[in-house]
């Protein structure tokens, strides 16, 4: 059944409240006087228990279960899996290598977090900058494979957008290559997809890029920080943790994503005896909601599939 919900400041500090508590760290840091104004330039997607969901059979691609899957939303943080799939199209295309050095420059290092504060200059390898990009979900390090790839986030943004067509993703507009949103007084808008749309660039992940699932299906990960510090960041994907009350052993990834006009939402899939399906949620107004709104429908479409 369809929903409504209007969103407040109440509803926004909730959210807050029972998010995990990275989320709520990422949070609080967005509510700074910059962060505060752009709120004022947009209006909220989301509503309870989400915006709109999707589930797929892999990699039949038929549509188990939906709900307004057309919606618009704030992907945020769900875009790196179109900056990952671009990532290791030039790994397999033999432009990089695993072992090739994804450099911070100044204007990566002056990403909002989440980050893992690389200062100019210092650097990690391709395989650590993804397994970063899905874990931590680092913003800087998605601005600094953007200008690896493609030279500039300008010119890796417009193959983001010819990528998503070429998938037939037509109700999505990249703008960045994390799906930070804009800062106060941007003319940029926001990154926009559907549930549909992001459920299609998962299947194509899947069919071309299947190791992506050994970098989503990290718990944690350990990387060299700032001069040289040694770093454990844990995963979003409360899906992944035996500790959450979402956790699914079945599930080994994909995304999670979270602003606070945006929601939390999830690009997740899981397999059980050679079956696998998709499920996507956008716009739940905390984690608690969005994770087990995932854990759901992937049970109910694996379920489905068994059957």
């Amino acid at each position: 059944m369809k929903r409504s919900c209007a969103v407040s400041a109440l509803v926004s500090a909730l959210a807050v409240l029972v998010a995990s508590p990275a989320e709520a760290r990422a949070h609080r840091r967005q509510a700074s006087p910059r962060r505060a104004a752009a709120a004022l330039a947009a209006r909220p997607r989301t509503a309870s228990p989400y915006l709109g969901s999707i589930a797929v059979e892999y990699p039949a691609r038929r549509v188990l279960f939906s709900d307004s899957p057309d919606v618009r939303c704030y992907p945020a943080s769900c875009t790196k899996l179109m900056t990952a799939r671009l990532l290791m199209k030039e790994v397999s295309a033999g432009r990089m290598s695993w072992g090739d050095r994804v450099t911070q420059t100044e204007l990566s290092a002056a990403e909002e977090p989440s980050k893992i504060d690389l200062a100019p200059g210092e650097s990690v390898s391709v395989k650590e900058a993804l397994a970063v990009l899905m874990v931590k979900s680092a913003n800087d390090v998605a601005v600094a494979i953007a200008e690896k790839v493609s030279g500039s986030v300008e010119a890796f943004v417009a193959r983001m957008n010819a990528e998503a067509a070429a998938l037939g993703m037509t109700n999505t507009v990249f703008v960045t290559p994390n799906g930070f949103p804009p800062p106060a007084g941007s003319r940029r808008g926001f990154d926009e997809s559907t549930p549909r749309d992001l459920a299609s660039l998962a299947c194509a992940i899947l069919d071309e890029q299947p190791e992506l699932l050994d970098f989503t299906s990290l718990k944690s990960v350990t990387v060299k920080g700032r001069g040289g510090k040694e770093l454990t960041f844990g995963t979003h994907n409360n899906l992944l943790l035996r500790k959450s009350d979402s956790y699914m052993p079945e599930a080994d990834g994909l995304k999670t994503g979270y602003f606070r006009l945006a929601g939390c939402s999830l690009v997740a899939t899981a397999s059980r005896n050679g079956r696998r399906a998709v499920a996507v949620v956008v716009g739940s107004p905390s984690a608690r909601e969005r994770d087990a709104a995932a854990k759901d429908l992937l049970s109910k479409s694996l379920d489905a599939i068994d059957w």
